[in-house]
């Protein structure tokens, strides 16, 4: 499948509205931070419309960026919903009528290869959509090929070039306000002491590296003088009490914290540790000296795009543990770890480097408003 040849890479003219269709998880959201940046840069007048999920609109409100305005999506079937998900199609086709009337000059599907997505760009009514295109999905007036297992980040950046927005910044860049620094400070006391903080969920469970491992880089880190918060999302409950058991020294548990809490936790931090799950990415935007334990499938996506703060461990297993299949491009029903083969080691020795000489807090650049 051949990239659409309708002048490709050509900034428009007189471009006052964009709306970008990314109804994505929070790492996802990180990945595209530089493609943002890219469109801001390019159009610095137009005001830009991010079309994603309730988190989006609850983190971003008010938030310096390259967003202007962030607008939640109704249950839209394969476009931030599950495909088959129940829908309201009049609610959906208000939504349409209500985007239609903003009279968009540029509409971008940067949400998977737009099988569900593309359709539904289209009928916002735009001057010119662009975006991601996978084989058998719906064109649009720029697009991209769309193949699995591609950097994420250079994907989006290479969508953005389609309507003129070449890179500006290779780092994605996320502020933290002063509401969040509230918002922790109502859940937590932070002590007077270098932070690292432990993420050992993540939402699939092919991707989690064991409890017991966390809980010896947490140790290490706290002999180190740390004083080690662990985090989980809903549902991580167990899990974050799992690790805090097995630790020797003391933790605090940050279970459910909520996000824009859990963005001025990261600021705080010395050293996050990591499964490749969304606060990582997160982390990575704001600048925290992190440690990744990634699946290499997933690492061919997620890697950022310049060493920085992020130093990774990687799984090479591809067969499931269980049954032998190969779990590439199709997906067996079991949910072993992947990530089992990296070494307490190979981390260990990593959180203990980016606690000693990552940046601090205080020397960590802030995001351009």
């Amino acid at each position: 499948m051949q990239r659409s040849t309708d002048s490709p890479r050509e900034r428009l003219d007189g471009v006052a509205r964009i709306a970008v269709v990314r109804p994505s998880a929070i790492g996802d959201f990180a990945f595209a931070l530089p493609a943002l940046a890219a469109i801001r840069a390019a159009y610095p007048h137009a005001h830009i419309v991010y079309l994603g999920r309730r988190w989006h609109r609850e983190f971003l409100d008010g938030r310096p960026g390259p967003i202007d305005e962030t607008l939640e999506l109704p249950s839209i079937p394969g476009v931030g919903a599950p495909p088959g998900a129940a829908c309201d199609p009049e609610r959906i086709d208000a939504f349409v009528e209500t985007m239609q009337a903003r009279r968009f000059d540029l509409a971008l599907q940067w949400y998977g290869g737009g099988g569900y997505a593309n359709p539904f760009v289209r009928r916002l009514g735009a001057r010119c959509t662009a975006g991601l295109r996978a084989e058998g999905a719906a064109p649009l007036d720029r697009w991209l090929a769309y193949e699995p297992w591609r950097n994420e980040r250079l994907r989006l950046l290479e969508a953005a070039a389609l309507v003129g927005a070449p890179p500006t910044d290779l780092a994605p860049r996320l502020a933290v306000t002063a509401s969040d620094r509230r918002r922790l400070r109502e859940r937590w006391t932070a002590p007077d002491a270098p932070l690292a903080v432990l993420q050992p969920g993540a939402t699939d469970a092919r991707r989690r590296w064991p409890a017991e491992r966390f809980a010896a880089v947490g140790d290490a880190l706290a002999e180190a003088g740390a004083a080690v918060a662990v985090n989980g999302a809903a549902g991580e409950s167990t899990l974050v009490a799992q690790v805090i058991a097995a630790m020797r020294t003391p933790a605090t548990n940050l279970y459910d914290l909520p996000l824009p809490a859990l963005a001025a936790l990261l600021e705080r931090a010395s050293v996050l540790v990591s499964n490749d799950t969304g606060p990582l990415h997160l982390a990575h935007a704001i600048g925290t000296p992190s440690v990744g334990v990634f699946w290499l499938p997933n690492l061919l996506s997620g890697q950022p795009l310049f060493v920085a703060e992020l130093r990774f461990a990687f799984s090479t297993q591809t067969d499931c543990p269980i049954c032998g299949v190969r779990n590439m491009r199709t997906r067996c029903e079991h949910d072993a770890s992947y990530v089992d083969q990296v070494t307490l080691d190979e981390v260990r020795a990593l959180a203990l480097e980016r606690f000693t000489n990552g940046r601090p807090a205080s020397e960590r650049a802030p995001a351009p408003t």
